[in-house]
């Protein structure tokens, strides 16, 4: 037979392990939650931080508004800018008169974006971005109506 003494120790120790593993259970769970608030707000930072990257990457030039529609506007060329300011469009016509041997017409500029260039109303669009772009001091064109890079 089992010392009552001994018993009791063990029934004492049992409750005091019981009351002990609750407890780490506590904290255990409360960990966990603080482990998943911190991925997330991981996951938040990161998020913003890659928009933030973009928006600073981009910058855009701010819209203008003509006739009650907002427009791009597109910026003066001036010592130092480059053409990351430009919309994305613009962006890839002057890459597209770049990759050129040589200076180029509206029609061979519209095959390398995608324009369909078979078509005149669907070439014009192209034609006043190069203008524009012309305008503003981004390229040049040539007497024979040839655009190229500045030099």
């Amino acid at each position: 037979m089992l010392d009552p003494e001994l018993l009791e120790r063990i029934t004492t120790r049992r409750a005091e392990l019981d009351e002990l593993e609750e407890q780490l259970s506590k904290q255990l769970d409360a960990v966990r939650a603080e482990r998943d608030e911190l991925a997330v707000a991981e996951r938040v930072f990161e998020r913003v931080s890659e928009q933030l990257a973009e928006e600073r990457s981009s910058a855009r030039p701010i819209p203008g508004q003509v006739g009650g529609r907002a427009v791009m506007l597109i910026p003066h060329r001036e010592p130092g800018a480059d053409e990351s300011m430009l919309p994305s469009d613009y962006q890839r016509i002057i890459a597209a008169v770049r990759q050129a041997a040589g200076p180029v017409m509206a029609r061979e500029v519209g095959e390398v974006v995608g324009v369909d260039v078979s078509v005149k109303a669907k070439l014009e669009p192209l034609r006043s971005k190069l203008i524009k772009l012309v305008d503003r001091g981004w390229l040049r064109k040539l007497p024979d109506g040839r655009f190229t890079t500045r030099l």
